[in-house]
């Protein structure tokens, strides 16, 4: 699709999005609550017999949402809520008119199984955030921070309130106390607050709520009720104080004559979080000396193409609030804040002399960071972190010598974000601001001296939210020595060392980079049976966010559409369905036309409640700037690609999900055949056992390996790779305060090379004329390297190492949990992790022998306790 093409396609769907007709609306339903004295609160027990409930009616009449909405359900829910000047309490009843069948699973904290029932509540009431307190019928919490109109729900939001439930003649009720403490709220004499209850009814999977959530409503936030009659409440500021300590033993394999590996490392670690109510509706976070640590591991990969993984930050501290930092710009990976860029591995190893032992430290500690984060009354949302990470050193012991080298300087991190909502909440402006900086000396002159990045984005929603049109601009600037720009100019992201690119040429006297990125899009995401949305975004080379962000790769121009279907009723043998169809295309900034793709994509579920997924999708164009990591750019074949999976109930106590990826290029390219699966069993109410392995063979007759020092020719080969790995969870809930959990994952993957060759014409149409195979004369292997003589003169001209590999890794993990009152826990970790290279010629089930079972693993046992103070 040409650029004019593309064009005229916006112009239409604009028009017919800023054309289309008002959907009526239903009103809102209300409901009035009342204050309480504290002395005549409720006992929270999850029996309804205090006689203060009768103070107020009950909320009832909800309405079917899933699978058949705007409908009666099967069963009824009823709530009740009363609040003083320090909680809000709510009861709760839910109609069974067979108890016995009941589903009270026990899990953790937000397991979220089982009969449950969901109290939203927009405190704020700008109709797009809320707070969403969950009790199951087994007495088990969860609570979620909801943002963007229900698009972003923040798991790690961890209130201080209390629940129980039982089970009686009439089905279940339960009783909540929530602290007004840990809602935020204006300081209006008057208060009215969105308010939405919902029920899962797991024994139909029926979904109800209270107030009516229509099919194809643009979120669920804006869809709330009403909660009035609250007055004269007084904003509490909250202030937490919460001290930990935690104690580690790492017992690992000793290694001979090295000095820091004995076999054994102990460490002893306090420190100290707060949490301030600076206002009402404002909060700072505060930690000093944190432990940062994961207690789970960051599951294995082999990355073949050069980019980074990208893998989630789990650490409590950067993971709560976090929706308010975020700022995806050009897709779902690409943003302004990455927090494991703080307290990240230390990115400079000394060159040292092949006799010497070296002690890398794992990660950048973490002196302190500071959170302030909330919205105000008046539409602000505002987010400011600030953190120091501290000088990090290589130790080095050479022939007994000790000295030390630093890999990590000291360095400042600061994110800066706000939002206004404005135009009845229908219309959002917002900015955000990061920076990184950086105490350097020579030994760390590779490494960027500054780093800056800003952004604006807007957005605007009509038609009860169901239109939309966003943009959103980024911008970078970063500065160093001539040796880090130069750097920058020609790592993966960049490549500004492309031998082909016109627009781009490496400066080695450059001592900055400024590039720019963003966003612009428009659609329809409300309405029953058609959504759709298109747009255009862009990377400029120059764009450069990995010192606090994250961006794959820069150069890049994707125009993108979407369309779907769904359905809204039961129809025969569906619960519902609905079909996407996905279109984009890319070029760089020379104006190289890179890449077009069709995808169409579906799922349905079945009356019986089994469902399936499938897609499929075919690439007519795909070219590549960064395959040959700085050489020409490069040409794949035509690509077809198709998934399908199947599931079972997910209600049954055991239930799975298996299906097959296949990907197959012309002239057989390359190709991908995947299986993967996941199962589930619970065996009683308190276990679950589940099990995911998947297994894929990954072909390719170009897979890059270098290009030799002594030689301009980029070197291909044919590669196998077959990877085998799973993960394994065992978890046993005592009660929804105390569990034991289990997590394993053996990972093996083997690849092996054969049939090496050079590059000739890359972008050739046909695939046998972008390469010449070398002959046998050419090449032979000597040890671990491959020689080349290419003129065969009986010299060697270049070579390059062996690229066969088998990596073998195994982590585990076993952690008891323990909430022994509100807000205080307590840990007992034991972690372990064994990883090598092994023989490349071994099999996948010869290689989990030798390369785990047959080594000794390193073992982490880690004890910390915390202990919360309410002020």
């Amino acid at each position: 699709m040409n650029f004019f093409k593309f064009l005229c396609c916006l112009f239409c769907i604009g028009f017919c999005t800023l054309t289309a007709q008002e959907e009526s609306k239903a009103p809102s339903k209300k409901y009035t609550t009342l204050e309480i004295e504290s002395a005549n609160a409720p006992s929270i027990d999850g029996n309804l017999d205090d006689s203060i409930w009768a103070s107020v009616e009950w909320g009832s009449d909800f309405i079917e949402v899933n699978p058949d909405e705007n409908t009666e359900p099967s069963v009824q829910t009823k709530f009740k809520i009363l609040y003083d000047q320090k909680h809000l309490y709510i009861a709760l009843k839910a109609l069974d008119p067979e108890p016995e069948t009941i589903t009270n699973r026990l899990s953790r904290r937000d397991g979220f199984v089982g009969d449950r029932i969901n109290v939203l509540i927009d405190s704020y009431h700008d109709l797009r955030t809320g707070f969403l307190f969950t009790v199951t019928a087994a007495g088990v919490r969860g609570d979620e921070f909801i943002t963007d109109n229900g698009d972003n729900i923040d798991e790690s939001w961890n209130p201080i309130w209390s629940t129980k439930a039982l089970i009686d003649d009439e089905g279940w009720s339960a009783e909540m106390k929530i602290p007004l403490s840990q809602l935020r709220f204006s300081n209006d004499q008057n208060q009215v607050w969105g308010l939405n209850v919902a029920r899962n009814y797991f024994k139909n999977n029926e979904f109800s709520a209270w107030n009516r959530i229509p099919v194809g409503a643009a979120g669920w936030v804006s869809e709330a009720g009403e909660l009035q009659g609250l007055k004269n409440i007084k904003p509490q500021k909250q202030i937490e104080i919460q001290p930990f300590i935690v104690t580690l033993l790492d017992s690992y394999e000793a290694e001979a004559g090295n000095p820091y590996a004995d076999g054994n490392d102990f460490n002893l670690n306090a420190g100290l979080d707060a949490k301030i109510g600076i206002t009402n509706d404002l909060t700072l976070d505060v930690t000093i000396n944190p432990d940062f640590g994961q207690v789970e591991a960051d599951p294995a990969a082999i990355n073949l193409d050069g980019f980074e993984i990208f893998n989630r930050d789990q650490r409590p501290f950067f993971v709560e609030n976090k929706n308010i930092f975020d700022y995806r710009f050009a897709d779902n990976r690409n943003n302004l804040f990455f927090s494991r860029r703080i307290g990240r591995t230390p990115q400079v190893y000394p060159d040292t002399a092949d006799e010497a032992f070296v002690n890398q430290p794992q990660n950048t500690k973490i002196l302190g960071a500071a959170k302030f984060s909330g919205k105000t009354k008046n539409g602000w949302s505002i987010g400011v972190l600030e953190s120091m990470t501290s000088k990090e050193f290589t130790e080095i012991s050479t022939n007994g010598n000790t000295s030390e080298s630093l890999a990590e300087p000291f360095t400042n991190y600061f994110v800066g974000r706000v939002q206004k909502d404005f135009n009845k909440k229908n219309t959002f402006l917002g900015g955000m601001f990061t920076a990184t900086n950086r105490s350097l000396t020579s030994q760390v002159s590779d490494l960027r001296k500054s780093a800056y990045s800003g952004g604006l984005d807007f957005k605007h929603q009509w038609k009860n939210r169901a239109y939309f049109m966003e943009a959103n601009i980024v911008m970078s600037h970063v500065q160093g020595s001539k040796e880090a720009i130069k750097l920058t100019q020609e790592n993966l992201t960049h490549l500004f060392n492309r031998v082909d690119a016109s627009h781009l040429k490496v400066d080695p006297n450059r001592t900055s980079l400024t590039g720019t990125g963003g966003r612009f899009g428009f659609g329809k995401v409300g309405g029953q049976h058609w959504n759709y949305n298109a747009g255009f975004k862009w990377v400029s080379p120059e764009l450069e966010l990995n010192d606090i962000g994250f961006l794959r790769s820069a150069d890049e121009m994707i125009q993108y559409t979407n369309l779907r279907y769904r359905s809204i009723k039961p129809t025969g043998i569906f619960r519902d369905f609905n079909m996407r169809f996905n279109q984009f295309s890319s070029h760089d900034f020379e104006g190289n036309y890179n890449r077009m793709q069709y995808e169409i994509k579906g799922s349905a579920s079945f009356i019986n409640n089994w469902g399936i997924d499938f897609g499929a999708a075919h690439k007519p164009r795909i070219f590549s700037n960064s395959v040959l990591r700085g050489g020409p750019r490069w040409r794949f074949s035509q690509e077809n690609f198709q998934f399908f999976f199947v599931g079972s109930d997910q209600r049954k106590k055991f239930n799975g999900v298996v299906g097959i990826i296949h990907s197959q290029a012309k002239e057989d390219n390359f190709s991908l055949l995947k299986f993967e699966s996941r199962l589930s069993y619970q065996p009683t109410n308190a276990l679950n056992i589940s099990l995911a392995p998947e297994y894929s063979i990954s072909k390719s007759k170009t897979q890059y390996v270098t290009q030799p020092d002594e030689s301009t020719r980029y070197v291909l080969g044919t590669i196998d790779n077959h990877t085998l790995t799973a993960s394994v969870r065992f978890d046993y809930t005592i009660n929804p305060n105390l569990s034991i959990q289990y997590y394993g994952q053996p990972f093996i993957s083997r690849g092996r090379y054969t049939d090496f060759k050079y590059v000739t014409n890359p972008v050739a149409d046909q695939l046998k004329d972008r390469f010449q195979n070398y002959d046998a004369n050419q090449i032979s292997i000597n040890g671990d390297d491959f020689q080349v003589d290419e003129n065969l003169d009986g010299t060697m001209d270049y070579s390059f190492e062996n690229p066969d590999f088998s990596y073998v890794q195994f982590n585990s993990n076993l952690v008891l949990r323990w909430e022994y009152i509100p807000g205080s826990e307590l840990f007992l970790v034991w972690a372990q992790g064994v990883a090598s290279s092994i023989e490349s010629s071994n099999g996948l089930f010869e290689g989990f022998q030798t390369g785990i079972l047959d080594q000794r693993p390193q073992n982490i046992f880690l004890l910390k306790a915390t202990y919360r103070f309410i002020l």
